[in-house]
């Protein structure tokens, strides 16, 4: 009989803390709703910085004419009629720049002390 006694309230117990922590307002529910209401909140920030960054865009583009030229010139490669382009295969760039960092290897090494 004492057993019965202690077995119902445990059980009860044991109930409780299951819904209070696996129910549909449980604890594992809650924490789950503020990662995804955190989540959301980052990604409004985000929208909000891109769109602010477009609504300057936009007045850059109605007021300022040489946002629009350097949009024009490297979008469209267009240029001025008296402007010269240069332009040098990808190889050529590979090659300048590697030479370059040898100048720089170079100037950077220490030479050997010599003996007096």
């Amino acid at each position: 009989m004492q057993k019965r006694l202690f077995f119902v309230p445990a059980a009860v117990i044991i109930f409780i803390l299951y819904f209070t922590i696996f129910g549909d307002r449980g604890l594992l529910r809650i924490n789950h709703l503020h990662r995804d209401r955190d989540e959301m909140q980052k990604h409004l920030t985000d929208l909000k910085s891109e769109n602010d960054k477009l609504k300057r865009e936009i007045a850059a583009l109605q007021s300022d004419r040489r946002y629009l030229e350097s949009i024009a010139r490297r979008d469209f490669g267009l240029v001025r009629s008296n402007e010269v382009i240069y332009q040098f295969p990808p190889q050529a760039r590979a090659a300048v720049a590697e030479g370059a960092e040898k100048k720089v290897e170079q100037k950077t090494a220490t030479p050997a002390a010599t003996p007096r």
